[in-house]
């Protein structure tokens, strides 16, 4: 039973962040057009488009793409509680649902910033779509701490201190 519920929350968790790369894609105004933005696109759609008829973008945040991340997160929980055995507490499924999306966007940023640190030195300036869109992701959260934290002796320690930051965010909620 615990592999199966490992299965099935690793494959919900993917599927949670193809949403929230959807959300977060036009707030970095990332490509779309990249491969990255293609699949993204792809996999959301299905749920994205019917909703964006009722729910149109506000500026750059697409309501319909925050939207359909909490329907799949929420229905993500509720799927997990009931195949491990809890009862059907739309509530409690919710509020846990909400914190599990919030735990996903924290790990979702550590990776990513390991990822894009770790890029950096092995093949700086280097274009690829998967690069860019890390670029775009991460510099919002790396640009104020360079700004505070420069650069020692070519050094760039602002993704460890972000680091420390994002994983003490998530001590505080567990």
């Amino acid at each position: 039973m615990q592999a199966l519920l490992f299965v099935l929350d690793s494959l919900i968790t993917l599927v949670v962040i193809a949403y929230l790369l959807r959300v977060l894609m036009p707030l970095v105004r990332a490509d779309f057009r990249s491969p990255i933005g293609q699949a993204v696109m792809k996999l959301t759609d299905p749920l994205v488009m019917p909703l964006r008829r009722v729910l149109p973008p506000a500026g750059r945040v697409d309501l319909a793409s925050v939207v359909a991340l909490l329907i799949v997160q929420i229905v993500g929980a509720l799927l997990l509680r009931l195949v491990a055995g809890g009862g059907f507490d739309l509530g409690s499924v919710i509020v846990q649902g909400l914190f599990s999306l919030l735990h996903t966007v924290l790990q979702f940023y550590s990776i990513a910033i390991v990822i894009y640190a770790m890029l950096s030195w092995v093949a700086p300036g280097t274009f690829s779509p998967a690069n860019q869109l890390l670029s775009r992701i991460c510099e919002p959260l790396l640009s104020p701490v360079r700004r505070v934290i420069p650069p020692l002796g070519g050094l760039d320690l602002s993704a460890l201190f972000v680091l420390i930051g994002l994983q003490a965010l998530q001590r505080l909620l567990y």
